[in-house]
C-alpha cells in the first residue's frame, strides 16, 4: 500500500476535513447543528469558547470542534440536559484569560513573553 492510499484512507475515516480553523458555517455543517445553537452553547458552556478574529468571527479550533461534536453526542444521544453536560465536563466557571502582555523594553523580554504565552495557549488546547 502507497502512502496516498493510506493517507485517503485515514482521510475517509476523519468525520471532518483537517484544518487548523473552522468557520462557525463549516462547524455548523460538521455537527448538523444550526449556528445559532453554537453561539447557544457558548453561552451555556463556559469551557466552550472558541476565538475570534480581527473581524470578529468565530474561530475554531480542532479541540473546540471536538468539544462541540462531544455536546451533541450528550444532548441528543445520551440525552443529558445542559447542566449534566456541565456537571460531566466539571468546569462551571469560565476560563481564567490569558493575561496580556505588559509592554516590555528589550527585544528578549518581548519574545519570552510570547513563549510564556504560547505555552499557556498550547496547555489550554491540549
Amino acid at each position: 500500500m502507497n502512502r496516498s492510499s493510506v493517507e485517503n484512507i485515514v482521510k475517509a475515516r476523519r468525520p471532518y476535513p483537517d484544518k487548523l480553523f473552522y468557520k462557525i458555517g463549516e462547524v455548523s455543517k460538521i455537527a448538523d447543528v444550526e449556528p445559532y445553537v453554537l453561539r447557544y452553547w457558548e453561552t451555556e458552556f463556559p469551557f466552550l469558547r472558541p476565538r475570534k478574529n480581527k473581524s470578529g468571527q468565530r474561530v475554531y479550533v480542532k479541540k473546540d470542534l471536538e468539544l462541540v461534536l462531544q455536546i451533541k453526542k450528550m444532548l441528543h444521544e445520551e440525552r443529558y440536559t445542559i447542566e449534566g453536560v456541565r456537571k460531566k465536563f466539571g468546569e462551571n466557571e469560565p476560563p481564567k484569560p490569558i493575561p496580556t502582555p505588559v509592554v516590555q523594553s528589550s527585544p528578549r523580554e518581548v519574545i519570552e513573553n510570547v513563549k510564556k504565552r504560547l505555552r499557556a495557549i498550547l496547555s489550554r488546547l491540549q
